[in-house]
């Protein structure tokens, strides 16, 4: 059974554990060793792909166009769109490291 994380206090405290744990890295070689084990192939093209379709989002490109260049549905899109628009971003701020 898969549980939300605020149904499983173990889960919430692996969850910031790990976070807390990658803001400490620094060495970009480790951190993918680290991501190659720690997800399958698939996920890690699963969250290459949603960080391409924000950059892609940001850049102006329609919703449609996304989806046809990168055969995506549209609510994954959706999702990254909607989370671009949000007050106080996480995505905005993560892009906006790009160019540091």
């Amino acid at each position: 059974m898969n549980k939300n994380m605020s149904e499983n206090p173990q889960l919430e405290e692996s969850y910031n554990e790990l976070c807390s744990l990658i803001a400490k890295t620094t060495d970009e070689k480790f951190l993918k060793d680290f991501f190659s084990c720690l997800f399958t192939q698939t996920e890690r093209s699963d969250f290459a792909m949603r960080w391409l379709l924000v950059k892609e989002i940001k850049a102006g490109t329609t919703q449609r166009e996304i989806a046809k260049k990168f055969n995506m549905s549209l609510c994954k899109i959706t999702r990254g769109s909607k989370e671009l628009q949000k007050e106080d971003s996480a995505f905005v701020k993560m892009l906006e490291k790009i160019n540091e």
